[in-house]
This record gives C-alpha cells, sequence and structure tokens, in this order.
C-alpha cells in the first residue's frame, strides 16, 4: 500500500503553505494571512466591528459626494433664506411705485430697472421667491401625504379598495392640468396662494398614488414582511415599522421632482390670469405683465423669467440627484 502523504508545513518565499483536511494544501501569502487575522470576517472588513450602512445613510454617503447635489442644494437653500427673510438682501416694498419710472432700465440702487407700473424689479423678484417657494413646498407636502396614503392603503390591502382607487386615479389622469386650471381657478375670486395649492393637490395626488401603490406591493411581498405577518404582527405595526421605512424611497424621488413642476405650473397658471392674482407678488403674474412689453423694455421679462428657469432647475437637478442615490438599480 502507498505510504499516506505526510501534511505539508513549509515556507516559499514569503507563502504560507498550510495543510487542510482533505489531504490538500492551501496556499496564502504571509501579508494576507495576517490580515485575515487582524481583520474579523474576512478581507472586507464586514466583521462585527464595522457596521453596514443603511439605504439613508448610503444615499448621504453619495449626496455628499455629487456635485449636482451640493449646487443645487445651495441654490434652494438661498432662496428658502430669501423667501423667510427677503429683507436681507432687498430693503424696498415690493408694491411701492412709481410711474415717472416705469419701463426704466438699471439704475443706481435700482439694478434690475423698473416695471410697467414703475415698481422695481429687483424687489418684486427677490419677493416673488417667497410665493414660488411656498405654492412648492406645499403642494408637494400636499400631494405626497394624500397620495402616498391613498397609494400605500390600496397596495396593502388589494382587493376592491385597490379597483376603486385605481379607478379613481384613471379619471384624474385623463384631465389635463393646464385645462383643469382654467376651469377650476376661472370661478375663484381669492387672491392667496391656497386655491392654487388646492388644485395642485387634487389633481397631483394620482400619480404619487401610484407610486407608493406599486411600492407597496413590491415591499410587502419581501421575506421581513412575511415574517412579521407569521409572527401576528397587527397591519399597522407592519405598515408604520416595516413596509412604510422600505417603500417611501421612491416617493420622496417622484415629490422631489414634481415640486419644481408645481412652481412652473404656478407661474404658468398666473401667466394666463387664472391662478395668483395681484396685489399678490408673483413670477408669473410679473412676466404676464411684462410680455407686452418685451421689445421695448425686455429687462421687466428677462429677470422674473430668469428667476423661475433658476429655481425650476435647481429642484430638478436635486430630485435626479436623489433618485440616483436611493435608486439600487443606477448604482
Amino acid at each position: 500500500m502507498p505510504e499516506p502523504l505526510e501534511p505539508l508545513e513549509s515556507y516559499d518565499e514569503g507563502r504560507a503553505i498550510a495543510s487542510t483536511g482533505a489531504g490538500g494544501a492551501s496556499d496564502l501569502g504571509t501579508a494576507e494571512a495576517e490580515t485575515l487575522e487582524r481583520t474579523p470576517g474576512g478581507p472586507e472588513g464586514t466583521g462585527a466591528d464595522k457596521k453596514p450602512r443603511s439605504l439613508w445613510s448610503d444615499a448621504w454617503h453619495d449626496l455628499r459626494r455629487n456635485p449636482i447635489f451640493i449646487i443645487s442644494a445651495l441654490v434652494i437653500l438661498f432662496l428658502v433664506v430669501i423667501s423667510i427673510w427677503p429683507s436681507l438682501i432687498a430693503s424696498g416694498d415690493p408694491l411701492d411705485c412709481d410711474l415717472s419710472k416705469a419701463q426704466e432700465g438699471s439704475q443706481p440702487g435700482h439694478p434690475f430697472g423698473f416695471n410697467g407700473q414703475g415698481c422695481d424689479v429687483y424687489t418684486r423678484v427677490v419677493y416673488g421667491a417667497r410665493t414660488s417657494v411656498t405654492v412648492g413646498v406645499c403642494a408637494t407636502l400636499g400631494v405626497a401625504i394624500l397620495g402616498g396614503i391613498l397609494g400605500g392603503l390600496a397596495g396593502f390591502f388589494g382587493g376592491a379598495w385597490d379597483g376603486f382607487l385605481s379607478r379613481i386615479t384613471d379619471v384624474f389622469f385623463a384631465i389635463p392640468v393646464v385645462l383643469g386650471g382654467l376651469v377650476l381657478l376661472s370661478v375663484v375670486t381669492s387672491s392667496t396662494v391656497w386655491p392654487v395649492i388646492g388644485f395642485m393637490v387634487l389633481l397631483g395626488w394620482p400619480q404619487i398614488s401610484r407610486i407608493a401603490r406599486g411600492s407597496v406591493i413590491t415591499a410587502k411581498q419581501n421575506d421581513y414582511v412575511q415574517a412579521a405577518r407569521a409572527l401576528g404582527a397587527s397591519n399597522s405595526r407592519m405598515m408604520l415599522r416595516h413596509i412604510t421605512p422600505n417603500a417611501i424611497a421612491p416617493v420622496i424621488v417622484v415629490a422631489t421632482i414634481a415640486l419644481g413642476t408645481y412652481i412652473a405650473l404656478e407661474a404658468t397658471l398666473s401667466y394666463l390670469g387664472v391662478g395668483l392674482k395681484p396685489p399678490t407678488v408673483s413670477w408669473g403674474i410679473d412676466i404676464s405683465s411684462a410680455s407686452q412689453y418685451i421689445r421695448n423694455a425686455p429687462h421687466m421679462l428677462l429677470w422674473p423669467a430668469g428667476a423661475l428657469a433658476i429655481t425650476v432647475l435647481a429642484f430638478i437637478m436635486l430630485g435626479d440627484a436623489v433618485r440616483d442615490a436611493l435608486d439600487p438599480k443606477l448604482r
């Protein structure tokens, strides 16, 4: 009979050769062997002393290194600050007008010139940010809350409730937004922002509802939800503790992108004369009043239109950055 092989225990030029239980040998580099001894859980450092990042911490880690997110966040932060305290950069009154200066260009202390009523364009552009940001944020919150709740309940319970909600969303999707605004807001006489916000929530929730419904349907099929159900967890506990934290990311992405769209929609409705009404200061109102003077005084139109474009672009860029950070398919 052949003699059994002796275990190999030797070193060859910095390589560690150790015997295996099956009569073979494993070849490890000395540096690799030392690394394995120092790092629990393997060479990746995924042992007990290094906790894995969650979806939100991983997304924040990516966002901090995304220049698009940084630039858009700084622009939005500036807009929020001047919306709350416009007097920080504009000392005048947006409703203080002098007809003797109507349509005049840039002057010392008035860098953007004057509009057709003799009002300072710079001051109106600064104060117009408050209206646009208020409408965009409030409409987005209302749409996200209403659509998220209805869509989440439809996706979780299914059945007749899901079918009924799906048919309701189909009806709202068939209504053109601008045409609906012309019809619904034409009978409103209030000059506040709340009728416009209510209209946006009324026609905007179906999109968020469908996103939330699909996300909840996907999340409730995961093993941890089935395990919680088997352990006797109530429906409210499963929704709040297990499904919502894992299904809310698509809703946040869509709502962030939609915020810029709502700001543009407010300006569009105000331009058409059915949105905000004077004496409310709005970029859409200023663009509408300046459109007839575009040849003689283009500055009246360019400054509020430029502020509107920058604001909408900042929110859309922020939404794209958040989508890239939260969508695992884009990693």
